[in-house]
């Protein structure tokens, strides 16, 4: 049988120049161009303003995470959060035929299955053999009801 590599770490950006990633190159050239245009277009105070603020945000965009994900999709979640409803509301059409059914159901399954009630020692008792996943057994005084159980 032939062994393959598995690939690891592939959550881990390729590095272009140092510590910098491509998608971090690609958002600060991005920027970096903006405010090369902006030179050109706006007077020199309105320039060092904008450029300022582009600079500000690209670097924000590109270098910060947040819970170790990119700010970009810290962005896109925060778009889709406030995009969907705050209220959900379940319309449900519920003719009488259904209700019928239902009562019928609920009669039916209220007659098999009787009520138990169990003290709190039984659900101590019951809890502990769940958290112990089976090691414990239980008390032996309700063996016969174990046997038939199992």
């Amino acid at each position: 049988m032939q062994q393959f590599v598995v690939p690891q770490f592939i959550d881990v950006e390729d590095k272009v120049i140092g510590p910098i990633t491509t998608r971090q190159f690609i958002i600060m050239l991005a920027g970096f161009i903006i405010i090369g245009i902006s030179y050109k277009l706006f007077d020199f105070s309105l320039f060092i303003v904008f450029g300022l603020l582009v600079f500000g945000v690209t670097g924000i965009v590109a270098f910060l995470k947040i819970n170790g994900r990119s700010f970009h999709y810290f962005l896109l979640n925060l778009f889709q959060t406030f995009k969907r409803p705050k209220l959900r509301i379940w319309h449900h059409v519920f003719s009488q035929s259904d209700y019928e059914i239902e009562k019928e159901n609920f009669a039916t399954i209220a007659r098999v299955a009787p009520e138990k009630y169990y003290t709190s020692s039984r659900l101590a008792e019951l809890s502990l053999v769940v958290d112990t996943r089976g090691a414990y057994q239980g008390e032996k005084e309700n063996s016969s009801v174990k046997s038939v159980a199992r």
